[in-house]
């Protein structure tokens, strides 16, 4: 059934481009025009990593080309390449990118030196930014805050994502394991799948040195502790005895994975657990569509889901994703907003889920046409912006709300893959971190 649904999925998007053309509401044609007449024949790049996302967009692209006459080119590499371009684009000055897709960690950063340009204005003219594009209408969890600082949009949301569970229903049925609910549970069950048939590891996720072991290691961390830094006061706290205890947690459980984990991003993650090599996936929730993709996944239609476990200190999820900005030195300023405009907009945003998009819009998580096509998923879902609503309600961000949050994630992933590793012990790699953080804010 998944398998023809994604088949129907795929129809629609390819069908939806080729009529939209000639079905354009009379509001939707009256903006097509508009920028048509101002921007035909402008090419605008975009920054940009691989990701289901940008797939989308790709798929979406030659309809927006057709439409409005503006080119669109794609520069894509690594997630950790794509911050050094930014800034080296930024500091040549140059105008290379129009378009930049942006982590929701680095958005106060971007912000604070200006490589990106403030959308207020963008977003309050209508004749840039029509009705049907309602800005309103994106998750308020992922509007106010991986796209915005301090109250001011930066970004506009791609590929909003919290962090779920995924996991192989027909070996836990096989061998009548339930599945996990909290930490200890979730431990329990890695641990028994861990080399339980040949070629089956326990476990993926995230854990390559740096900030992706960092926010790996943010699956997990509130369910712990408060965090690395007092979101209240600013003092560092990460060599607490609760963080502490997160990263013995979470390095244990890496440990049930393959040998070569210490060295993987999401995409390794998620190639491992498609090609049948774990029992567990703890990832972004962005990223599922590939797990039940048939043209992708050698599991697609063994995969149930899960919201993040209970863990001793509460239940948690994380607010963190993609954006796109405009570039501060962008020399196609207009054209790149409307592009943004298209992809992003309500109007189009059953079009690019069709495409292999990401949900990040009210009105698609309550439509039932939707949410009817894989119901454990988006109850999955639900229970996981659930979880990550409750971090909110104690005043507190997932990503810590510092300008400097990119060298926390770089420090902190530093040291926790080295615990990975065992070059350290998790209070070692704590106190170490602990010790550079505050050396960072000048404590």
């Amino acid at each position: 059934m998944k398998k023809v649904w994604l088949a129907l999925l795929v129809i629609g998007c390819l069908g939806l481009a080729t009529i939209a053309q000639t079905e354009l509401p009379a509001d939707v044609q009256a903006w097509v025009n508009n920028v048509r007449a101002k921007y035909a024949g402008v090419t605008i790049r975009v920054s940009a990593t691989p990701h289901p996302s940008i797939e989308a967009f790709k798929a979406m692209t030659p309809e927006f080309t057709a439409l409005t006459g503006i080119k669109v080119e794609y520069d894509e590499v690594g997630p950790v390449e794509l911050r050094e371009q930014h800034f080296a684009a930024h500091t040549a000055g140059t105008g290379a990118f129009d378009v930049l897709m942006t982590d929701g960690f680095w958005i106060e950063e971007y912000a604070q030196k200006g490589v990106i340009e403030p959308l207020r204005s963008y977003l309050e003219n209508p004749e840039l930014t029509p009705a049907w594009f309602d800005w309103e209408d994106i998750l308020p969890a992922y509007r106010d805050t991986i796209s915005s600082v301090k109250g001011e949009p930066y970004g506009v949301v791609t590929a909003g994502e919290s962090r779920f569970i995924a996991y192989r229903k027909d070996l836990f049925e096989k061998y009548g394991i339930r599945p996990p609910t909290t930490t200890e549970e979730l431990l329990e069950a890695a641990k028994f799948f861990n080399g339980r048939e040949p070629g089956l590891y326990g476990f993926v996720s995230r854990a390559a040195r740096g900030i992706y072991f960092a926010s790996g290691w943010l699956h997990i961390l509130y369910q712990f502790s408060d965090g690395w830094i007092d979101q209240k006061t600013g003092k560092v706290i990460a060599d607490t005895p609760p963080v502490i205890e997160s990263l013995k947690y979470w390095v244990e459980l890496l440990r049930q994975g393959p040998p070569d984990i210490a060295t993987y991003t999401h995409e390794e993650a998620s190639s491992a657990f498609m090609a049948g090599k774990a029992a567990l996936w703890f990832d972004a929730t962005a990223i599922a569509g590939w797990l039940i993709d048939p043209a992708k996944s050698k599991v697609y239609d063994k995969v149930g889901f899960l919201p993040p476990p209970v863990g001793p200190n509460g239940w948690y999820g994380g607010l963190a994703g993609w954006n796109f900005a405009i570039s501060s030195d962008s020399r196609n300023k207009g054209a790149a907003w409307a592009y943004i405009v298209w992809m992003t907009s309500k109007f189009n945003a059953k079009k690019y889920l069709a495409c292999g998009g990401v949900e990040n819009r009210v009105s698609v998580l309550q439509d039932p046409e939707v949410t009817s096509r894989n119901p454990e998923l988006y109850s999955a879902l639900l229970k996981t912006f659930e979880a990550a609503a409750n971090l909110a309600k104690k005043g507190m961000k997932w990503i810590p709300p510092t300008w400097l949050s990119f060298g926390v994630l770089d420090i902190m992933g530093d040291y926790g893959n080295m615990a990975l590793m065992g070059e350290l012990t998790p209070e070692e790699a704590c106190k170490r971190a602990a010790a550079e953080l505050r050396a960072l804010f000048g404590q």
